[in-house]
């Protein structure tokens, strides 16, 4: 498995890494769905475990997935290997008793609970998880300095920044000066990594590393759902309602999928390696990081490893999406 650095740093993560928001199972925050269904301990520690067996390092958690649970089961699951690989998580939807996730009391707070449910003395990159510092970014200047303070001290090694939007990373990179950036990123969903966006623009020119989530689309890349048979998913899964497994989307899809399959194949494996290698082309993009529920999922995203796009496909796929 190939390893690129992160940012400036001399941090090394590989390339295709692992998401861990599945692992938090159901859930829910201030009322709202923040998990997923079906997800079995010894399956995850199945996955992981061959996972490790083929190079990767670096896996992407947070203190909202499962509220501690993603980081409590990831630590048990490595156990003493712990401190031989890189782990993220992040700060900012889990609010607790503050009246904001970014208060740096707060901030303080969930980082040392993070590395006692991760069991580590430090936590390789951390992230604020989203760009809303409060009214009028009320919230901003001191999370950024209890940021750095918890740098400096030594309790994480790297700042990272995920958002949603291009105008919150924008308004942000300047400010926080993260080595690494995270959001949605896809054949399908190019809004931060595509060419015109001004959020590459920035990262090319402060060296900055994009992390990848939702790189199969969420499993709509893999062909896995169809509009004569749509998902249905349960309270408590965040998918639940959402408008791309919509019939309509879905059926928007189809015939593209059908194009890619004709030229990439049609197995689970061959459109894996179309999706994962396509992001991986951008000599921007630190990792990608699929999320996973089983080890049949880890062994078909790590069959996309060291297999990547000609120039030609990575074309082929850019028009099938234009």
């Amino acid at each position: 498995m190939k390893c690129r650095k992160l940012g400036k740093s001399e941090i090394e993560v590989s390339e295709i890494s692992l998401g861990c928001w599945t692992m938090g199972g159901l859930n829910w925050v201030n009322g709202m769905p923040n998990g997923w269904a079906n997800v079995d301990e010894k399956e995850i520690t199945e996955a992981i475990n061959y996972a490790i067996d083929n190079g990767v390092n670096h896996f992407d958690n947070a203190d909202v997935y499962g509220n501690g649970k993603a980081e409590r089961m990831l630590a048990r699951i490595l156990g003493s290997r712990t401190n031989n690989f890189i782990i993220s998580t992040k700060i900012g939807w889990f609010p607790g008793t503050a009246v904001h996730a970014f208060e740096p009391a707060h901030i303080r707070h969930q980082c040392e609970q993070s590395l006692i449910n991760l069991k580590r003395d430090y936590i390789d990159l951390y992230y604020f998880h989203h760009g809303q510092f409060g009214d009028n970014d009320e919230y901003l200047d001191d999370a950024i300095e209890e940021m750095h303070r918890l740098r400096d001290e030594g309790k994480i090694r790297l700042i990272g920044q995920s958002a949603y939007s291009n105008e919150d990373f924008q308004k942000l990179i300047p400010k926080v000066k993260p080595e690494v950036i995270q959001s949605w990123a896809n054949a399908m969903e190019k809004p931060f990594i595509g060419e015109g966006s001004p959020t590459r623009k920035l990262m090319e020119e402060n060296e900055i590393s994009f992390v990848a989530f939702r790189p199969l689309g969420q499993g709509l890349l893999l062909d896995k759902y169809h509009k004569d048979n749509p998902p249905k998913f349960e309270d408590g899964d965040h998918r639940k309602g959402l408008e791309r497994f919509s019939v309509e989307k879905l059926a928007e899809l189809e015939p593209k999928l059908a194009k890619l399959k004709e030229n990439f194949g049609s197995s689970t494996e061959d459109l894996a390696r179309m999706s994962l290698q396509y992001l991986l082309h951008h000599k921007f993009m630190g990792a990608v990081i699929p999320g996973f529920r089983n080890l049949h999922q880890v062994k078909v995203n790590l069959s996309a490893m060291d297999k990547p796009l000609t120039d030609e496909e990575f074309e082929f796929i850019n028009n099938v999406f234009s």
